[in-house]
Order: structure tokens, then sequence, then C-alpha cells
């Protein structure tokens, strides 16, 4: 029973504090020179910015945006029926009312548009686009093969047979000149010479001073 008290007891609440509110704003803006139907539309333009300012700001809100925009012209809706609510409670002389006072409310409709579009058509970053999926795996088939029959495999390619490097010949002239080289070697030292040696004294790559040594040998 209690449970449908509470909800009925702000409902009542809510209409009361409307109503009052709607009634400032209308007798205000009347007061600042706005006639007939004018006088009706204003406070209908402040409660219907400063609703539009909470939705835009729960929205932002749970989007995790900035809502620094949304406060802003919630805070100016707010001021706008706060003020109305003050000055028609004794503090404003409504038979004799201010000129700036008639210049913001003759410029109000200006405003509650401006903030109205803002909220309204605020842009909104754009979506990233989805990620492609991923293309499936193509089945892998595998060949049944009949009962008693075998499946040849592929023959095997020849293995290369290792080339043999070609053998190096020492010029007759170049062999004779060695020869020399040799025997001089041997009477000065009493020993043959050696690879390394002949092949430094005729200023010859190692392999021909191999074969060249072979044949003095």
């Amino acid at each position: 029973m209690t449970r449908l008290v509470r909800p009925d007891a702000v409902l009542v609440q809510a209409v009361i504090a409307g109503a009052l509110s709607f009634a400032h704003l209308h007798d205000l803006a009347e007061a600042a020179g706005q006639r007939g139907w004018k006088a009706w539309a204003y406070p209908v333009s402040v409660d219907l910015l400063l609703v539009a300012a909470w939705h835009r700001l729960r929205t932002l809100r749970d989007a995790g945006e900035p809502s620094c925009s949304a406060w802003a012209w919630f805070a100016v809706a707010l001021v706008a029926s706060l003020g109305a609510n003050v000055a028609t409670a004794g503090l404003l002389d409504l038979g004799d009312v201010p000129d700036w006072l008639r210049i913001l409310v003759a410029g109000w409709p200006a405003l509650a548009f401006l903030g109205g579009t803002l909220l309204v058509h605020r842009p909104t970053p754009p979506s990233e686009p989805d990620p492609e999926p991923a293309p499936a795996p193509l089945p892998v088939v595998e060949r049944a093969t009949e009962p008693g029959v075998q499946v040849a495999s592929a023959p095997a390619l020849p293995t290369p047979a290792p080339v043999a490097a070609p053998a190096v010949t020492a010029p007759p002239a170049l062999v004779a000149h060695a020869q020399k080289i040799a025997a001089d070697h041997r009477t000065r030292t009493g020993s043959d010479i050696d690879t390394e040696t002949l092949r430094a004294r005729l200023g010859v790559p190692y392999p021909l001073a191999e074969a060249i040594a072979a044949q003095l040998a």
C-alpha cells in the first residue's frame, strides 16, 4: 500500500510545482509586455528547453561524452524558471517592469531557439565500421581409396652427382722456372722447397702452386 502512495504523492507534487512555475512565467511575460497567447508560450518554451537539456545531458553522460553544453543550457532554462518564481514573489513591481527585464523577455525566444537547435542537432562522432569477417578456411577433402588399391607415390627426383673440380695444369715454362727455384732452394738450405714458399716465389695462386709442386716431386 505504501508503494502506491509514494508515486502518487510525487506525481501530485510535480504537477503543483509545474503549474506554479508555469503561472509565474506567464505573469512575468505578461507584465513585460507580452499579451495574449504570447504570454502563455513563454512558460512552455522555458519548460521544453529545460526538459530537452536534461534529456541530452543524460544521453551524453551514458555515452561517456562531454556534457558541458547540455549543462549550460540546462542552467539557462533553470535560471529563467527560478528567476520568474522569485520575481513574482513580491520582489518586483509587475506594474512597472524595468527595461532590462523587458529586453530579456523579448530576447528569450531567439535564445531558446538557439539552445534547442544546438541540443537536438549536436554532431555525434562517426561510428567505426564493423571489421570484415575473416574468410572461412577451405575444407580439406581426403580422397578415399578403394580396398586393395595402392596409391602410387611420386617418383623421387634423381640426386645430381657432385661435379669434380677441373684439374689445374701448369705451363711447361712455369714448371721449368719452378725447378730452378727449387734447385736453388735445395742448394742454400739443403731441403726441398715447400708449397707455400714456392707459391710466394712464383707469385701464383695456391692451387697452381700445388700442381707445380706435384710435378717437382
